[in-house]
């Protein structure tokens, strides 16, 4: 080591681990790379495989072996720019970790990233893990500053079946753990104990940390820990990560934690394939007899693993083993070994876990099982929809925009400083420009914090509300029905459901999907008829102000083009569904304080990345009303707004900033619609336009980037005609029936 440096042994995991999985995906291809380049790349370049490569905290390669290892992967592989540009993604990514790490594992929904936060403070590194676009969280612990805690990806199951799950594996397989700590629902210890036993048997020093142990209480679960630990051999503790309650004994806990004495015994002939494939397993940092169960249960992560440590042939005979034992089962090995799993948690935890307050816990259990009914769930949809809308619509953007924009703004705040601001600046085009019909203040910041924010604050409180009442998961299982239609699966739904939130976030999330084809399709359905929460809260108030009937047709239309788009789409693109597995965490009432915490945080967001949007576009409206342009644009989208559309010419002007954001598109003609220029007919076909209209300049950038320039092109060239032919048939449709 040199002063500011630290060695790593990585190569052989890490440099390897992204070579190979830059080429795996074309060993089926004729031609394609395969093991066999394996014994290339350590044949001809042995002194860079095993070499340590010293690192600076940026992650930078200081000496020559990534000059050799380029110079290898050229001699022996075609195509090596493209292994350049990979290895520089590696080189950027990676930086030094302590020598002491310590992973947080367990379901999604148990509480992992508030212990993470509370045992680290908010000092934390979330950085892609290498060779993945998933984030893992990393900092060191406040109590053990020598030790580095890593936040992982929420796992539902070993083996894994996301790439979000094979980060957490890949973590467990790989990475120098010094222990592992496992979170789980202290609601729900039966599944919790499903995942603990697998942790157990990988032989690592494991601690169970049963989270949320107030809400169990509260539904009358009581679990005892000091006979579980004594089952598990492992240290378990309660906690209530939100209130840092247990924390001090878990810290305690983890100085001192040993690998646990378990072992769950299987059906003959799978222990006796396991003592037999055992001796001949790589060292690996888990168990042999771990790494072997993973294996026969066909891990997706294990077996890479082994076929990058493994020579070809031993691989081979390794597959012909497991495909010979599979012969003494009727299930597959997979479903035996974890059904030998599933019995002994269902035993432990009748023995270890008391149950009582049986009625509110019946309930609570019905109302979550219709909340997912194929009959019931609909009805129970409608009534929160509905409940949604009388809040942020009549609510937010009835009677909070009209006191604040109404009173506030244009009776007392523009006068007053419009006032002064013309007696204290004497050039009347500075004046113009910060208070005249399109100012900074008049347009950008009236517009911002008049209009939108009364609305996008009631949204952003009814949404934190939905989330931590467990209702959104049910909600994903429920449409999951719909969605099948289109293609997808549950795993499909969250971004989209996400995408209520912030479109530009939800791109970004279809990394979690499985296939190219699922994140082509959600992104597709997320630019053309997923509205943010800014502008569907102003969608909402200003069709909530005409009927509940001009409501019920915006969301018709929509909803129709969502489905046929993307029921067309799904059988254009090549590829199949994949099954749904959605984590359901229990219905329980929403705490206030975590209500409050998510409310205040999306507000923040909304005031520093959408308030400077508005800004700007009043701008660009002030330049182009001195310019004399704003008229000429009107004059030339006459034929399709006024004439296609039916609307009034200005409402161009609203649409010309729905290029920048949709939002401030839908605030104008929520403004135009307040002066009485939009009649119910108008103010529907202009809502459709504008929520199937191009998203914002945001989200488009990160579609680009996350599928590439011509795709996104190719959206905005497929939403942008068909939201406008949409609308004008949807102009005509109404004016043919008197349905408005």
């Amino acid at each position: 080591k040199t002063p500011g440096h630290q060695r790593l042994n990585f190569p052989r995991i890490s440099i390897f681990s992204c070579f190979e999985e830059s080429i795996v995906s074309r060993e089926e291809q004729p031609g394609g790379y395969g093991t066999n380049e394996q014994k290339i790349f350590r044949d001809v370049c042995p002194e860079i495989f095993r070499q340590s490569i010293p690192v600076e905290p940026g992650g930078i390669w200081l000496t020559s072996p990534h000059t050799g290892l380029r110079a290898c992967l050229k001699r022996c592989l075609p195509g090596a720019g493209r292994r350049d540009t990979i290895l520089m993604e590696v080189e950027t990514t990676i930086a030094p970790h302590p020598q002491a790490s310590l992973a947080l594992v367990g379901h999604p929904n148990v509480g992992k990233s508030a212990l993470f936060r509370c045992m680290t403070g908010q000092h934390v590194i979330v950085a892609n893990y290498p060779g993945t676009t998933v984030a893992v969280s990393r900092a060191r612990m406040q109590a053990l500053p020598d030790t580095e805690l890593i936040d992982t990806p929420g796992v539902v199951a070993l083996p894994t079946s996301s790439e979000d799950e094979h980060v957490t594996a890949r973590v467990l397989l790989e990475d120098s753990l010094q222990a592992v700590l496992q979170v789980g629902d202290a609601k729900n210890v039966r599944r919790t104990l499903l995942l603990t036993i697998q942790l157990a048997e990988m032989g690592l020093p494991l601690a169970l940390v049963l989270n949320m142990s107030d809400e169990a209480r509260q539904v009358g679960v009581e679990v005892n820990p000091r006979l579980l630990s004594d089952y598990l051999s492992i240290p378990v503790l309660e906690t209530i990560a939100t209130r840092g309650v247990g924390i001090p004994d878990l810290i305690a806990a983890m100085r001192s934690l040993e690998p646990p004495q378990f072992r769950l015994a299987y059906p003959p002939e799978i222990e006796h394939a396991l003592a037999e494939i055992a001796p001949h397993l790589p060292r690996a940092s888990i168990s042999a007899r771990a790494l072997g169960l993973l294996w026969l249960s066909e891990d997706a992560v294990a077996a890479f693993w082994l076929r990058r440590h493994l020579q070809p042939a031993d691989y081979e005979r390794l597959c012909a083993h497991r495909e010979k034992l599979q012969l003494s089962f009727i299930e597959p090995l997979g479903t035996v070994i974890q059904g030998v799993r599933l019995g002994y948690a269902s035993r432990l935890a009748r023995e270890t876990v008391q149950e009582s307050g049986a009625g509110w816990r019946a309930l609570r259990v019905a109302l979550g099982r219709g909340a997912m009914h194929p009959v019931w769930g609909w009805p129970i949809l409608a009534a929160v929809l509905y409940a949604i809308y009388w809040f942020v619509g009549v609510f937010g953007a009835g009677t909070l925009v009209d006191w604040i924009e109404g009173y506030l703004f244009e009776t007392l705040a523009n006068p007053w400083l419009a006032e002064r601001i013309a007696g204290l600046i004497p050039v009347p085009f500075v004046v113009d420009f910060l208070v005249g019909p399109y100012g900074l203040w008049t347009v950008g910041m009236t517009y911002a914090l008049a209009l939108i924010l009364p609305v996008v604050s009631t949204f952003f409180l009814a949404f934190s509300l939905l989330e931590d009442s467990g209702y959104l998961p049910r909600l994903v299982a429920l449409s999951n029905r719909v969605f099948a239609f289109l293609g997808l699966n549950g795993r499909a739904v969250l971004p989209m459901v996400l995408g209520l939130g912030c479109v530009t976030m939800a791109a970004l999330t279809t990394r979690v999907l499985e296939s190219r084809r699922e994140r082509f399709l959600v992104t597709l359905l997320l630019a053309l008829a997923v509205p943010c929460s800014a502008q569907l809260g102003v969608v909402m108030g200003l069709l909530a102000s005409i009927s509940l009937k001009a409501t019920l047709i915006w969301a018709g239309v929509v909803a129709a083009v969502l489905l046929v788009v993307g029921r067309l789409a799904a059988m254009l693109a090549p590829g199949e569904r994949t099954p749904l597995m959605v984590e359901l965490p229990p219905l329980r009432w929403p705490q206030m304080s975590n209500v409050a915490v998510k409310t205040v945080a999306r507000v923040e967001w909304y005031l520093k990345e959408v308030v400077p949007f508005f800004l700007l576009g009043a701008a660009l409206m002030f330049a182009f009303d001195r310019l004399g342009w704003l008229a000429g644009m009107e004059k030339l989208l006459q034929p399709l707004v006024v004439d296609w559309l039916g609307l009034p010419a200005q409402a161009s002007n609203a649409f010309l900033m729905g290029f920048l954001r949709r939002d401030f598109g839908a605030t104008g003609l929520f403004l135009m619609e307040s002066r009485g220029l939009l009649s119910p007919v108008q103010v529907v076909v202009a809502m459709v336009t504008v929520t199937l209209f191009i998203p914002c300049v945001a989200s488009i950038l990160v579609i680009a980037r996350e599928q590439g320039r011509k795709t996104a092109l190719g959206m905005v060239l497929l939403v942008f005609p068909l939201a406008f032919v949409v609308a004008g048939l949807l102009a005509r449709l109404l004016a043919w029936t008197g349905w408005l």
